[in-house]
C-alpha cells in the first residue's frame, strides 16, 4: 500500500460530503510524506449526448448553475450541457436513461457507454460516466424540463452539430462534460 491514512475529518455534511484527510504518502524513492486534503464527495454521475445522424443535430440543455453565477466574474450562472445527473444508488446505465427523459422528455431505449472519466481528481471523488444515443422526434415521450421539486428550470436545445461546435470555439459552451462528448460526436459519430 502506498497511503495509510492517519485521520479523516468531515468538515461540511449538508449539500454533499466535505472532508479533510490526512495521509502519508510512499513516494516513488521509498520516503514516506505526510499530506492533508480535502475531498468532496458528491457520488459518481453520468451524462449523455443525444444525437440524429439524419438531421446531423444534437440534443442539450440549458440550465442555472449557482457555482458558474456565484464565482464573481460576470457569469449569467446559465450553462449550455449535455443532460446529466448523478447516480443515486442505480447503475449509470439506468439512472441515464431516467435522467434524460427528466431533462429532455426524450425516451432512449438504447444507450451506449463511450467511455468513463474523473472530471476534477484533486478535489471530487466523482467518476463520470459518458453515454451516447440516438433519437428521432417520435421518441419525446415529454416536455422534459427537469424536476421542479429538484429546483430544476431546463430549457432543452435541438442544436445542429456544427452550430455546437461553433459555440465550443465562441465559448457559449463552457461545460467540460459536454465539450468532450461533442468532441467525441465530432470524431466518431458525424464522420
Amino acid at each position: 500500500m502506498h497511503v495509510r491514512i492517519r485521520e479523516v475529518q468531515t468538515l461540511s455534511d449538508d449539500w454533499y460530503l466535505l472532508r479533510k484527510t490526512t495521509f502519508d504518502y510512499l513516494r516513488r524513492d521509498g520516503s514516506w510524506q505526510t499530506m492533508s486534503r480535502e475531498t468532496y464527495d458528491r457520488g459518481h454521475g453520468a451524462v449523455i449526448l443525444l444525437y440524429n445522424l439524419e438531421r446531423r443535430s444534437v440534443i442539450l440543455v440549458r440550465q442555472f448553475r449557482f457555482p458558474a453565477y456565484g464565482h464573481g466574474e460576470g457569469h449569467d450562472g446559465f450553462l449550455i450541457e449535455a443532460p446529466a445527473g448523478l447516480l443515486d444508488q442505480a447503475s449509470p446505465e439506468a439512472r441515464i436513461k431516467a435522467e434524460v427523459e427528466e431533462e429532455t422528455g426524450y425516451r432512449v431505449a438504447e444507450v451506449r457507454k463511450v467511455f468513463e472519466a474523473f472530471m476534477s481528481p484533486g478535489s471530487v471523488t466523482e467518476r463520470l460516466y459518458f453515454f451516447v444515443a440516438e433519437y428521432d422526434p417520435a421518441s419525446r415521450a415529454g416536455a422534459g424540463g427537469g424536476v421542479h421539486a429538484e429546483g430544476e428550470d431546463i430549457e432543452v436545445l435541438e442544436l445542429p452539430l456544427e452550430r455546437a461546435v461553433e459555440m465550443m470555439a465562441s465559448g457559449e459552451i463552457e461545460d467540460g462534460k459536454t465539450i468532450m462528448l461533442l468532441q467525441y460526436a465530432q470524431l466518431h459519430l458525424f464522420r
